[in-house]
């Protein structure tokens, strides 16, 4: 008799805790796994610039690639006008 109720206490705390399991699950199908892929993506996006890449910046500037360092690209944005941003500045590259 004892052994039946050690059973169904065991069954119900696995139904107890099925819904918090359950919401794990969808959290990471739905928020965690695509947002992993994105940064995926831009890392890649990142490590793939080269010179002469048209560029568009986090903040809406325009510009072509003129030279990259480690951490640093430095972006011709006009005739004579060319300014140095942090690679991670980048916000995609205009085909």
């Amino acid at each position: 008799m004892v052994f039946l109720t050690a059973a169904a206490e065991q069954g119900n705390l696995l139904s107890l805790f099925m819904p918090f399991i359950i919401m794990l699950v969808v959290f990471y199908v739905f928020l965690i796994r695509p947002q992993q892929k994105q940064q995926k993506e831009r890392q890649n996006m990142l490590n793939a610039l080269k010179k002469g890449d048209k560029v568009v910046t986090i903040g809406g500037i325009h510009g072509e690639i003129t030279a990259l360092k480690d951490d640093v690209i430095t972006l011709r944005v006009a005739d004579k006008v060319e300014i140095r941003i942090s690679r991670s500045g980048i916000g995609r590259v205009v085909k």
